[in-house]
């Protein structure tokens, strides 16, 4: 039992003691608010029911030795103290007192220890994106093709994104950067929305809580960086890779953002769509790559996207890298798609600058 500390307390009754025997870790009402009860070698354990991070159900966890673990994103505090796990113990919510009775569980009627938080450095991703700092239009590409990077093979759609990029430079004066998946290690999305909304965060929680992650990269492009981002993917059995599903199911809580908070994240950006394959799926395909990133923010262009199959009759592989590699038709076709997103994104660009100069005129009249 924690003893109260430098105040007279109220103890509440919250149940019959054998009831919270019967399970490790658990939440009951306490008055008006839910605490975790945990009870393990003989001895119960009460703290807040709700975690530090972003306010997670900590009865609703699991007991690893003497720490309640959340369920939402695993951070730890001890069953009793409230205290983080080692090298973190100042990060840590309230604790209660807490006795047995005459077979009633009692728990005093306020915390006996105050919540802490460890000073933490915002994530350098939750920086503004409401002002774009002048200079050249940026075109960012990512290629979602996989392969073996000791052996690599000839990519087409990361051809003829390259293709495009170049372009981007050389004609259109832009910055231009590519991220291949292929070279980034991140993991799976663990579907934190699926335990409860407000699980799913900006960053990622992976992204927050895992600095191995390399999604950043991604994230970083997408919502700060790139004036037009292009994608380019391969068809897998009439499907987009798995590197882009691994990929929009991360990029999820850009959307939950607008969900959750009413944010939006992204705003005058233009994506733009590269897909090939030796089997047909290209309407498919491109539907659900313009809906998903339409659903982020991004606006397209008119015709945004260019694609080449040989069918599913006609497959033959050899001939599609060659031809693909050769033909002039789908060159023109990568350099005109970002000619149509430059000019969608400069329209977009000029607007977002002719209105800021406006507002800022306002605010200077209003001065005087």
């Amino acid at each position: 039992m924690i003893a109260p500390m430098n105040e007279q307390q109220d103890w509440i009754d919250v149940g019959a003691a054998d009831d919270f025997k019967r399970t490790p870790l658990r939440e009951a009402k306490l008055g008006e608010r839910l605490v975790a009860i945990s009870y393990k070698d003989g001895k119960f354990g009460v703290i807040s029911n709700v975690c530090n991070h972003v306010g997670g159900p900590l009865g609703k966890g699991i007991l690893e030795g003497e720490f309640v673990v959340c369920p939402w994103h695993q951070y730890r505090f001890h069953r009793c103290s409230g205290e983080g796990e080692p090298g973190y113990e100042a990060d840590k919510v309230p604790g209660y007192g807490v006795k047995e009775e005459n077979g009633r569980l009692l728990v005093t009627s306020k915390p006996v220890s105050k919540r802490g938080h460890l000073p933490h450095e915002p994530h350098p991703l939750t920086r503004s994106t409401e002002k774009r700092a002048p200079g050249p239009l940026r075109v960012g590409g990512i290629s979602t093709t996989a392969m073996d990077p000791k052996y690599p093979r000839f990519s087409t759609s990361e051809h003829l994104l390259g293709v495009a990029l170049e372009h981007a430079r050389t004609a259109l004066g832009a910055e231009t950067n590519l991220v291949r998946l292929n070279d980034l290690r991140f993991r799976n999305c663990e579907g934190y929305y699926s335990k409860a909304a407000k699980a799913c965060t900006w960053p990622c929680s992976i992204t927050s809580m895992d600095k191995t992650d390399q999604l950043d990269q991604v994230y970083e492009m997408a919502v700060h960086w790139a004036d037009i981002l292009l994608i380019a993917t391969p068809i897998r059995w009439g499907a987009a890779s798995a590197f882009y599903y691994k990929m929009v199911e991360r990029m999820n809580c850009i959307q939950n953002q607008i969900t959750l908070n009413n944010k939006v994240l992204i705003r005058n950006k233009v994506a733009a769509f590269i897909i090939t394959g030796g089997q047909d799926g290209i309407q498919s395909v491109a539907g659900q790559m313009m809906m998903f990133f339409s659903e982020i923010g991004y606006l397209v262009p008119q015709f945004p996207f260019i694609a080449h199959s040989l069918g599913w009759e006609f497959e033959e592989m050899d001939r599609n890298v060659e031809f693909v590699e050769k033909s002039e038709p789908l060159r023109a076709g990568a350099r005109e798609l970002v000619n149509r997103s430059a000019e969608m994104a400069k329209a977009l660009l000029e607007r977002e600058m002719t209105r800021a100069s406006i507002e800022r005129g306002g605010r200077k009249a209003s001065k005087k």
